[in-house]
């Protein structure tokens, strides 16, 4: 289903807002992880603000849609969608990563309304999300569980054990992301550990695989339709991103993955966003 023109504007103009409040936020607590949470901002938003069946008022609704942020280090741009939607209050965003805050540095399932998962070591987000899945199929659920993933941390072997896992249960209800915008924490993929023809790589561990442009809300909401029509397997969309999308000297850096931003880099980006300082 195409998406109306004027939701589409809608939807853009959130995840503007949303980079606006993530440059003022991290800026204020120097500390977090901008490039990785500019990155998957449109997937998160467009799932959450227009695919996911989820009640803010009932975050443990039986039967609803569960995410898992795999890419935990990406937490504050989920913690700005759930704010947005009513999970907690806005207010709370402010302690991010502070001692006894609710937003702790990675989501924590424990502390945070809207949280199903506990994530940060990198490789762990798949197997779980495959648990949820599984287990909506058992209780009669049509629910679907969707989990984010980054390309740096699919080079971890524990992702590969539970893409074996969801194609031989057939969990076509496991709707994975992969932010695939070619750039982890030390460097580029290709200069750490090249992951080759990922199309091909996850197709010969029996996924459906499919691509959009990870920063189009409409393509990240039509590839969502096309995998819920697969039958029989998971799917994976490899979403093309940009590591710091939107600011122009964060945008492909490995060095922004958890600089800080001093106050220079925060007029900057402002100004580039179209915020006020």
């Amino acid at each position: 289903m195409n998406m109306q023109n004027e939701r589409k504007v809608e939807l853009q103009n959130l995840c503007l807002q949303f980079r606006n409040e993530l440059v003022d936020l991290l800026h204020s607590i120097q500390t977090g992880h901008p490039g990785g949470s500019l990155s998957c901002m449109e997937i998160v938003t467009t799932l959450y603000c227009e695919k996911m069946n989820i009640d803010p008022k009932n975050p443990k609704m039986e039967g609803r849609d569960r995410f898992v942020l795999s890419k935990g280090h990406a937490a504050p741009a989920l913690y700005l969608v759930l704010a947005e939607l009513g999970f907690f209050p806005k207010e709370e965003l402010k302690t991010l990563r502070q001692i006894n805050s609710n937003l702790q540095g990675h989501p924590c399932v424990h502390k945070t309304s809207g949280i199903e998962l506990s994530t940060g070591p990198l490789g762990l987000g798949l197997s779980a999300g495959l648990g949820m899945a599984l287990a909506d199929k058992l209780k009669g659920n049509n629910a679907y569980t969707y989990v984010v993933l980054g390309d740096g941390e699919i080079q971890e072997g524990a992702v590969w054990e539970g893409a074996l896992s969801a194609s031989k249960f057939k969990a076509d209800n496991l709707i994975a992301f992969l932010d695939n915008n070619g750039v982890q924490l030390d460097g580029t993929l290709e200069e750490i550990m090249p992951m080759g023809d990922l199309k091909a790589k996850w197709a010969s561990f029996g996924w459906n695989v499919l691509d959009c442009d990870g920063h189009d809300v409409e393509s990240i909401s039509d590839a969502v339709d096309e995998a819920k029509k697969c039958k029989g397997k998971p799917t994976i969309i490899i979403a093309k991103t940009v590591k710091g999308k939107g600011i122009s000297f964060m945008e492909g850096k490995n060095t922004w993955h958890g600089k800080a931003i001093n106050d220079e880099d925060y007029r900057n980006a402002k100004a580039e966003l179209g915020g006020a300082c």
